[in-house]
């Protein structure tokens, strides 16, 4: 998703106290419907509605983890819920897709965002402020310590394959890129074989050039 980092909204000094990170947040979301608005290392950040290919290559991406039952028994495929991360007292992420234990309900914590413990796998398409998925998310989620990361990047036309986290040193042991024309085999601790058509993926979140609207007719005499 497209980021920009806010600071806090100004409040009364006459206040006890001023406004937290996640009553900030919460707040900017009622001003911006349909935003997306997190806290990652203790900064708001808020991304506008995604484009139309975004969504397009999110609707390819269910499909293979779908078909591969992973949303029928002992996990579920689910878009944009949150996942409360150990990087701030409030921080927290708001994923494209994600892979969860079927039992999630049960592992709340605040703010409608769940444990990272019953995270199997994360999913971001990237949008124009590419940087908070490739860099930010990437410590965060490794933090998190959740297991498998995938980003579909559409800026640098690849996927992004990262396991093995490190919590404590912000990082992925194993980060594998992907270009057009392979295929992408997740790790069976998903709780399925699931491979990824690269090439399909990235064609699914491109632009498609608008189509040039043909004139209309003259209103003058015909031509003899």
């Amino acid at each position: 998703m497209s980021a920009a980092a806010v600071e806090h909204t100004p409040y009364d000094p006459c206040d006890d106290e001023p406004p937290t990170l996640l009553e900030t947040a919460n707040e900017l979301m009622e001003q911006h419907p349909g935003y997306r608005v997190e806290i990652i290392g203790g900064v708001i950040t808020v991304a506008p509605p995604a484009d139309g290919p975004h969504a397009r290559a999110l609707t390819k991406l269910m499909r293979p983890f779908i078909t591969a039952g992973l949303d029928d028994a002992e996990t579920e495929v689910l878009q944009a819920i949150g996942l409360w991360l150990p990087t701030g007292p409030e921080d927290y992420a708001i994923p494209d897709l994600v892979v969860v234990d079927a039992d999630f309900d049960d592992h709340l914590i605040e703010n409608n965002c769940y444990d990272p413990a019953c995270f199997r796998l994360v999913l971001e398409v990237t949008s124009s402020d590419y940087n908070s998925d490739l860099k930010n998310k990437v410590a965060a989620y490794a933090d998190a310590a959740i297991p498998v990361y995938v980003i579909v990047d559409r800026r640098n036309d690849r996927i992004h394959l990262l396991t093995d986290p490190v919590p404590g040193e912000a990082k992925y042991e194993n980060h594998t890129l992907h270009a057009r024309g392979q295929q992408v085999t997740l790790p069976d601790s998903i709780g399925a074989k699931v491979t990824l058509d690269v090439t399909e993926l990235l064609r699914a979140g491109e632009r498609k050039p608008r189509t040039a609207t043909p004139a209309p007719p003259s209103d003058g005499p015909a031509a003899e």
